[in-house]
This record gives C-alpha cells, structure tokens and sequence, in this order.
C-alpha cells in the first residue's frame, strides 16, 4: 500500500497535467474517449474496454475558440473548444458530448466540424424524467452510442462487461463519498485546494485504478489522529471551484470546505446505479432519472435549495459560496432558490463568479474576506 503523500501527489500530478496521464494509456495501448461535463455515461466507454477521460477544459487564453462560439459561451465549453482545436486532445479515439444545456448543444455540432479528427458521439438525456416512457428513450440514446463505440473498438460491449462496470462505478462513487466525509476530520492536511485535487482527479484516470488510490488515502487519513479544526466551515456549490488560487484564499481567511454540491465533485457521486431494475443498461438510464438537485437535470420541485440545507447541517458549516459559473444560465437560474432556503435557515450566501479566462482574484479575495467576517 503506498502512502498517504505519494498517493496525494500522484493524484496532483494528474490534475496538472491530464495530458500526460492520456500519454501513459496511449502508451499501454488503451483507447481513450474524452467525456465532456456532466453526467456523460462514461460507464459506457468503460464497459467497452476503453478509458473515459474527463475534458474540463484550462485556464487558458481564447483565440481558436472565437471562430465556433460567442464571448457569452461557458468558460469551460470554451476552453475545451479551443484544446480540441489546438490539437491537445489528439490521441483521444471519440469524445462523448451531452446536450443538457443551449452551449453543449452547439459544442457538440462546433466540435463536428472545428475538430474532425475526433469523432463526436452527442448523449441526449430526456429533461422530463417523470415520464415512463423516458427510461426508454434513454436507453435507445445508450444503445446508439453503443453503435458507435463499436465502430472504435470494433467490439460489441456484453451486458457481463456493463454488470462489471456498474460494481466498479458504484464503489469508487462510495469512496469519493466517504472521502468527503473523512476528510472533515483533518482539515489540516485536506486543504480547500488538497481536497479539489482528490475529486478532480478522478476524471483522468481510469476508475478502477482510482478506486485503488482512494483506499489507500482513506487508509492514510484514517491512520492519523483527528485534527480540532477551529476555523470557519464553508460549502462550495456550484458547477466548479477553481483553479488552486482561487481556492487558497478560502485557506488564508482560515475557511475550510466541508462539504460541496459541485457538478465536478461531489454532485456526481450522490447518485448510484441501482442494484435492480432490469438489465444493466436499463438502471444505468434509471440512475439518470433519480438525480436530484442539480441545475442540467429538470425537476418540477427544485430541492437542490433544501439539500444545502442538509449539507451545512450535516457538516456544521455556517456559510455557502455558491461558485457561479460565469454565462451558465441554469446555474444561475438555481440561485435565488437556492439563497433564499439558505438564508431561511440562518446560514449566509455568497455568490461568486468563476471564470476560467479570469487571470486575478483579487476581487474574490476582497469578497471572500467579507464573506469571512459575515460567518
């Protein structure tokens, strides 16, 4: 078992520099589909022997990217546009692109023809869950981009291979949700930007290798004594909390993060597939169907408000800063909903835009100082 640090640094090692960890699968001569955010069924791409990578896209500067999209696009569709168009994805064998929001749906056709040396395989989830029919429809969508995979694999993926898949998913998203939970107890060492790293790092690498690392830190963390955190405690929600600078500054103003309703963090392990249903395919569409809280996933009663809530009380924070990606309208669509159930219950609200073109955070800084003393 390696240790609780080499583990940690393996895994930042990962986050800054997703490139090279596409590298080493190319180099075992595995094929690697890149998985746009969020919710896209890499479960799929795993059972047909590949990997799925997570493309979320850089801080990075915008230059190929304003051919496709308009300055008003998501920061993160954006950035991964322009590395598609830079070429810093080449390698990747197709990419998997949802359509749960208005820039995805033009993503996905930009990418068609801005990127044609990747193959684009779109993922329509039906918005109205609630309906019976739905679960079908979804599994049709499933078994299209089946199709296709096999076109890259020249396999067919077997109900045995997606049973596997399920057991290897469900577990790792146990882990990331006892990660989250252990790590409260020391704050010392999973930092706001320690912990971003943990969650992000999942996205590259390959989940059953994952879920051996997370052990091993769980191991580590566990092994060590309690740490008396006396600090502020904050939850993040939102779609992303980065990069490191931003997040140190949650640090500096003696806030930890105990909790988050991150898309690229926690939100995504909320849910598992369910043990029984019908076939592996048919409740990994009904695992689509029970997400809850989350603004790219319709509901006629919103209760992503409510389970904040529950958060902060579960985890003793006081505060929540909800990370408002800049230009995503569903994200800031939830946002009053969310503030006002907060705001009921005493707890206090900070909304902070993200961007990942913003080249300072002094502003943030100011905000998230006045926020401190508020909590």
């Amino acid at each position: 078992m390696a240790d609780l640090q080499t583990r940690l640094s393996q895994l930042e090692q990962a986050v800054a520099n997703p490139r090279a960890q596409l590298d080493h699968y190319l180099s075992e001569g595995k094929k690697v589909v890149g998985c746009f955010p969020v919710y896209t069924p890499e479960e799929l791409v795993h059972a047909s022997g590949m990997v799925p990578m997570g493309l979320w896209g850089a801080q990075t500067e915008l230059k190929l990217a304003k051919r496709f999209l308009p300055a008003f696009a998501c920061p993160i569709m954006q950035s991964t546009m322009e590395l598609g168009l830079r070429g810093s994805y080449k390698g990747l064998s197709a990419v998997l692109i949802p359509t749960l929001c208005d820039t995805f749906r033009c993503v996905s056709q930009d990418w068609r023809f801005g990127v044609p040396d990747i193959p684009m395989i779109p993922v329509t989830q039906p918005q109205n869950r609630v309906y019976e029919g739905s679960v079908d429809f979804l599994i049709s969508e499933y078994e299209a981009v089946l199709a296709k995979l096999s076109t890259v694999t020249g396999l067919k993926m077997t109900d045995a291979a997606l049973e596997h898949t399920i057991e290897v998913y469900n577990e790792h998203s146990a882990l990331m949700r006892e990660f989250a939970e252990v790590a409260n107890d020391h704050l010392d060492l999973i930092t706001p930007t320690v912990r971003h790293t943990v969650m992000k790092s999942a996205h590259f690498f390959e989940k059953g290798e994952h879920n051996e690392i997370m052990k091993d830190i769980l191991a580590g963390l566990k092994a060590l004594p309690k740490f008396d955190y006396t600090g502020k405690r904050i939850v993040l929600s939102g779609i992303t909390a980065e990069p490191a600078e931003l997040l140190d500054i949650f640090a500096e103003n003696h806030m930890a993060v105990v909790g988050d309703d991150l898309g690229q963090e926690t939100r995504q392990y909320r849910t598992d597939i369910p043990a029984k249903g019908g076939s592996p395919i048919r409740r990994l569409a009904l695992q689509w169907n029970a997400r809850e809280g989350c603004c790219l996933a319709h509901e006629d009663y919103k209760k992503r408000g409510e389970l904040l809530v529950d958060l902060c009380k579960k985890t003793g924070a006081t505060g929540v800063v909800y990370c408002q990606m800049k230009f995503c309208d569903p994200e800031e669509y939830d946002y009053p909903i969310c503030a006002r159930a907060l705001r009921a219950e005493g707890i206090q609200v900070l909304q902070l835009e993200i961007d990942q073109q913003n080249a300072s955070y002094e502003q943030a800084r100011t905000r998230i100082q006045t926020f401190g003393e508020m909590i």
